[in-house]
């Protein structure tokens, strides 16, 4: 029994370190299982890889393929590149899980949940497949930098939801549709990733004014911090929102990087069975295989070496900084404020 306590100690504790050689492996992309850190400079980032977005798209009803492939026709033939046809299938997943749908909330209607009674046009209108399309297409072209964008910030930017981050999840499903749909080659390289930046040193800055503080379990400062509320704390310091938890954090904190390409600032994860689904810690890269981090309870925030122990993710994120949203922007759609 009381092996089996240490053991789990030490699992749950972070301790299991390994050798140089294994990690270094990691690090430099030689080793470990490297689907998580697919992305696609085109497309924008694909969460977790194409297998998570080839999944999702499966699901969808053959209204749903036949609407995804009406918006990438429409935004070619407005020669619009495939950026856009992304951007507009996430909102429309979001919405409406693809549907025309002749219901939402207040007076929302369509794929988009546009509201006649905000502008978006007539109820005929924004229940009309191509208008709503062309509709979507206008307003996201009146964004700044909409190009520069994450894709589900883009689409935000558009719907101007209460609940922001939502659009991040179906990333890989709508990169997937618009590389097979719209005959797209997926692009794997992540040369055109944003590198880090003055706002990455700001995270770091404030994360590094916190040392010496204790690690309590949910707590998100000024006394106390747990892992995802130091690293989301860190980032807001820094301007740019990001979600609480750990996992959470990987899913929509930013742009999937491999560990190999990991720069100051990016967030590090551990995973049981290196698996994005059981992710339970969190920490800030300093660059050199040093960790900032809130490591565990009855301990402090911390710089330390960077260790695997069987979990380390092959993949971190980078919180990508939100353009703001242009003074008198056109109310949205989806009861868009």
């Amino acid at each position: 029994m009381r092996k089996l306590v240490v053991a789990v100690v030490v699992l749950a504790g972070f301790a299991g370190m390994i050798g140089l050689g294994a990690l270094t492996m990691l690090i430099s992309g030689s080793g470990g299982n490297q689907g998580w850190s697919n992305c696609s400079a085109d497309l924008g980032p694909w969460g977790d890889g194409a297998g998570r977005g080839e999944r999702d798209a499966r699901t969808l009803k053959p209204e749903s393929v036949q609407i995804a492939k009406r918006i990438i026709d429409v935004g070619k033939q407005r020669g619009l590149p495939p950026r856009a046809w992304q951007i507009a299938i996430q909102a429309g997943k979001t919405e409406s899980n693809l549907a025309n749908v002749a219901h939402g909330d207040r007076d929302s209607l369509g794929i988009f949940q546009m509201r006649p009674s905000m502008g978006w046009g007539s109820v005929a209108q924004v229940t009309d497949v191509d208008y709503q399309i062309n509709k979507f297409y206008d307003v996201l072209l009146a964004v700044p930098g909409w190009e520069e964008l994450r894709p589900g910030t883009a689409a935000q930017r558009v719907e101007r939801s209460a609940f922001p981050l939502r659009y991040h999840r179906w990333e890989p499903m709508a990169a997937h549709l618009v590389s097979v749909q719209g005959d797209v080659p997926g692009i794997t390289g992540c040369e055109d990733l944003p590198g880090s930046s003055v706002l990455a040193e700001q995270a770091l800055s404030y994360a590094k004014g916190q040392l010496g503080k204790p690690y309590v379990w949910g707590a998100a400062g000024p006394a106390a911090f747990d892992c995802s509320g130091l690293t989301q704390q860190a980032w807001k310091a820094a301007g740019v929102e990001i979600p609480k938890y750990s996992q959470t954090q990987y899913f929509q904190g930013g742009v999937h990087v491999p560990l190999a390409q990991a720069q100051p600032g990016d967030l590090v994860f551990w995973g049981y069975g290196r698996d994005p689904r059981g992710i339970h810690h969190v920490g800030l890269y300093l660059g050199d295989d040093q960790l900032l981090h809130a490591p565990q309870p009855g301990e402090s925030v911390e710089v330390t070496k960077l260790w695997d122990g069987g979990q380390l993710l092959p993949t971190v994120v980078r919180p990508v900084a939100d353009t703001p949203a242009p003074p008198g922007a056109v109310p949205a759609a989806g009861g868009a404020r």
